[in-house]
């Protein structure tokens, strides 16, 4: 049984008993192999066939192995290609190292130097293709989504204030989306390319948080049995993200204001200065005016971070957003829990957008997680609604008069059917109904029977 049945190589070399004795160890370690005997007709099959993985001579008739190997990189999606080299031909193989190869062979080849090298160059680029999905599955994720004016503008205001260098504040009530905002404010910025480090102020005790930003010494109190790096440190050159500051003691306040002045600091227990260049943006949910009125936020620490203030909309003020985000939870929930996608229907997706989100996105993406992982069906329709008098889903104002007579049909029907333990002739002589006028109104409504 072939045991790499998908994974397709290419063979490019003018020697027809290379060709035949890499073909035979390939092929008998499950490998399908194509194979080529000039330059041109190597360039022809790589893009004819996308092979996974190339072996190719440095010295060929037609043209030089090394300009076959530039061709063949200017792809996106070129495979790994292995150099294969006569041992006068070293300087060539090196060369082509450095425009890209994975890897060479010097002949004579033997099954393990073909072997091999192949496998790793197959594991390499299934551990880049993970890695690529891992970054695009976090992208997705951090993605700002809303077309609405507000988020419109919030977006401008991102993209504007993330390619300077200044502090930036972000304001909303929690579950807004600030740390996304953040994210985006990293990924906009010429920094995007370093660590975007994040610390929840309201998280951490008061006693920790000095150690978490700073850093601590070897000894500096009990428990701290090694050197640690605060955020500060781990966050040089790239942006660090202070979450919910306004829950941020006045001591350590005052302590981030000098960091914020110098860009210079000392960890607990130690007396060596640190410099760093780190970009702060920080969030609260709280008014910063009221917080300095109380005198529970320092005034100048609030200008040094007011540089560019962005705010976040609540969800309520942006109910047109309502439907894209629920489309983007159901198709990025289904794909982490491995599930097909489920649909939603318009009654359903009415309830939800005239529904007030004291939670805001996270709460709405708690909704729709739950609706994923509990729905017994590929539909959400009305019925998976919580009722208004129980959680304050109220549709009255959003619904039409046929949804709202869908709605109680569906809960009244429902009700009836779980009465009488889902006996349907039971439940259409109850309701006064034909049985086959019950069991159409049933398959209408997509009530599902146990």
């Amino acid at each position: 049984m072939a045991k790499n049945p998908k994974a397709n190589i290419l063979v490019i070399d003018d020697e027809e008993g290379i060709l035949d004795t890499v073909s035979g160890i390939l092929e008998d370690d499950g490998y399908q192999v194509i194979t080529a005997s000039s330059g041109k007709k190597g360039i022809s099959l790589f893009k004819e066939k996308s092979p996974d993985v190339i072996l190719l001579d440095v010295w060929l008739p037609d043209i030089e192995g090394t300009e076959v190997l530039r061709i063949i990189k200017e792809d996106p999606n070129a495979p790994s290609v292995i150099m294969i080299s006569g041992h006068s031909n070293i300087e060539k193989a090196v060369e082509a190292i450095k425009l890209g190869a994975y890897d060479f062979l010097e002949k004579p080849l033997s099954i393990e130097k073909v072997i091999i090298p192949v496998k790793n160059a197959l594991e390499k680029q299934r551990l880049e293709r993970e890695n690529l999905e891992l970054k695009n599955s976090i992208t997705q994720q951090s993605e700002i989504i809303g077309e609405s004016h507000a988020m419109k503008a919030v977006k401008r205001d991102i993209a504007m204030a993330g390619a300077s260098q200044s502090r930036v504040i972000i304001y909303g009530e929690s579950g807004t989306g600030k740390e996304l905002a953040a994210r985006a404010l990293h990924r906009a910025s010429e920094r995007s390319n370093k660590d975007f480090v994040e610390v929840n102020c309201a998280a951490i005790p008061q006693e920790l948080i000095e150690s978490e930003l700073f850093g601590h010494e070897k000894g500096a109190f009990t428990g701290a049995s090694e050197r640690k790096k605060g955020k500060f440190e781990l966050a040089d050159g790239g942006t660090l993200f202070l979450d919910e500051i306004g829950d941020m003691s006045l001591t350590t306040q005052a302590k981030v204001l000098r960091v914020i002045e110098t860009q210079e600091f000392q960890t607990v227990g130690g007396n060596k200065t640190i410099k760093v260049d780190v970009r702060i943006i920080a969030a609260t949910n709280k008014d910063l005016v009221k917080e300095i009125g109380s005198s529970n936020f320092r005034e100048d620490l609030y200008f040094r971070l007011n540089v560019i203030p962005i705010h976040l909309p609540p969800l309520r003020e942006r109910r047109e957003d309502i439907p894209l985000l629920v489309e983007h939870f159901l198709v990025s929930l289904a794909r982490q829990y491995g599930q097909k996608k489920k649909s939603i229907s318009k009654a359903a997706l009415n309830a939800l957008s005239a529904y007030d989100w004291p939670g805001n996105v996270r709460e709405l993406k708690n909704t729709i997680e739950r609706f994923v992982i509990m729905n017994p069906t590929d539909l959400i329709d009305i019925a998976a609604i919580p009722s208004a008098k129980s959680t304050g889903f109220d549709a009255s104002e959003e619904m039409t008069l046929k949804d709202a007579r869908e709605v109680f049909e569906k809960e009244f029907i429902l009700r009836k059917l779980q009465e009488n333990n889902w006996n349907i002739s039971k439940t259409a002589e109850m309701l006064e109904v034909e049985r086959s006028n019950l069991h159409r109104k049933i398959k209408s409504l997509g009530i599902e029977i146990p």
